[in-house]
């Protein structure tokens, strides 16, 4: 029986690629205006996002340093100078990003329609980024706690141990628990590895479902699918 529900945060309740798409547009206008490949910028910048995140979640340097790594890539990749400051500069795009962060408008109604379900956020974000991110589109104090590998003892998904630490965080078994997230992998075949049900959230209809799975295309549709 389900009795608690997780949340993946970015993609799901939380629209993060259309954020960091105006906000990356945004910081190359601003510091190299008229720049010939500033179309390309958006899409240049997601696929250099989880490659970085990776090496910060291995422990192979600082969510600092990753930042600084990643930002030096974006501008070698559009043949601009490197900021004198990288750390100055993230904080540019960063505050940016900040500005743009909006629930998706499924999110809300969805999560009030479940009321009485035990809510966690489970992300594979920087901690402190995330519980921002939280209160900024309004579900402080709503969704429960927001768990990340930084307080799951360094295990990030697709790890078992994210799903099953994130589970005894609410006081339940992964087998009682239903992630709903928008990756295949961290938020619907990882989890099953764990015991934990899973709903794919398909919000663009870009990929194949995986088989076996509930699949949704928006988060309206969560409700009658859990009850």
């Amino acid at each position: 029986m389900i009795k608690g529900i997780l949340f993946d945060l970015d993609g799901t309740l939380l629209d993060h690629r259309g954020a960091a798409d105006s906000a990356i547009t945004a910081w190359l206008s601003a510091h190299h205006p008229g720049h010939p490949r500033l179309d390309r910028a958006a899409s240049l910048w997601a696929e250099l996002e989880d490659p970085y995140l990776a090496m910060w979640r291995a422990g192979e340097c600082t969510v600092d340093e990753q930042r600084r790594r990643r930002l030096r890539a974006f501008c070698r990749e559009l043949a601009v100078s490197e900021p004198a400051d990288l750390d100055a500069a993230y904080t540019d795009f960063a505050e940016r990003y900040r500005q743009s962060w909006v629930p998706f408008p499924d999110a809300a109604g969805a999560v009030a329609a479940l009321a009485g379900f035990a809510f966690g956020v489970l992300t594979n974000g920087a901690q402190r980024m995330q519980e921002a991110k939280v209160r900024a589109i309004g579900f402080a104090g709503v969704l429960g706690p927001v768990l990340t590998g930084e307080v799951l003892g360094g295990h990030f998904k697709p790890s078992p141990a994210a799903y099953t630490g994130a589970a005894a965080a609410l006081g339940l078994t992964p087998e009682e628990v239903l992630l709903v997230g928008d990756d295949v992998l961290n938020d619907v075949t990882g989890p099953a590895a764990a015991g934990m049900p899973s709903v794919w959230l398909d919000r663009f209809g870009i990929e194949a479902a995986p088989a076996g799975f509930p699949r949704i295309t928006s988060l309206a549709d969560l409700p009658a699918l859990v009850r």
